[in-house]
């Protein structure tokens, strides 16, 4: 049975748009997009845009600093969490022109990881693709991606984030 994932998390003045693959397990449970303790998402935005106490206020620190946060997949059949096991023949992408039609000052996408990169790039219409500026893969912050140290992770981030 295949999972579905979360409405985005933005303001109409979104500049930058995140997107991970498709929650995990956890996350799905939580209904919090990140919601594993393990993975670094809101650690690493605790640091760069004061993200750091309930789900609620992290998610309006995102939005008052321009982030937008959202997943490639609207529906997709993995087993577990692990983005390797995401079933892309079995997948629904989310409506991303009615998303940056909505969104029009967003110049900047920042993949949660290369499987994020990969099934947007895979599925998602090409013409549709370069109406984006500026993409960016970005180092997942998965605890299963350990061969980065955390910060060289967070640098990375603040890089992307902070970039004008």
């Amino acid at each position: 049975m295949p999972d579905t994932g979360f409405p985005p998390i933005a303001r109409a003045d979104a500049r930058i748009l995140i997107l991970g693959s498709m929650p995990g397990q956890k996350s799905l449970a939580a209904r919090q997009y990140y919601a594993h303790p393990q993975n670094a998402f809101w650690r690493i935005m605790g640091e760069l845009v004061a993200a750091d106490d309930s789900y609620e206020q992290r998610c309006s620190a995102l939005t008052s600093n321009g982030i937008a946060l959202w997943d490639v997949l609207h529906r997709s059949e993995r087993p577990g969490s692990m983005d390797a096991d995401i079933r892309a023949d079995q997948s629904e992408i989310n409506d991303f022109q009615g998303f940056f039609d909505r969104h029009p000052a967003l110049s900047r996408v920042g993949f949660n990881g290369q499987m994020a990169a990969k099934l947007f790039r895979q599925l998602v219409d090409q013409q549709l693709q370069d109406t984006i500026e500026h993409i960016v893969v970005m180092p997942s912050t998965s605890a299963a991606y350990a061969s980065m140290p955390y910060a060289e992770k967070l640098r990375r981030w603040r890089d992307f984030i902070k970039a004008n």
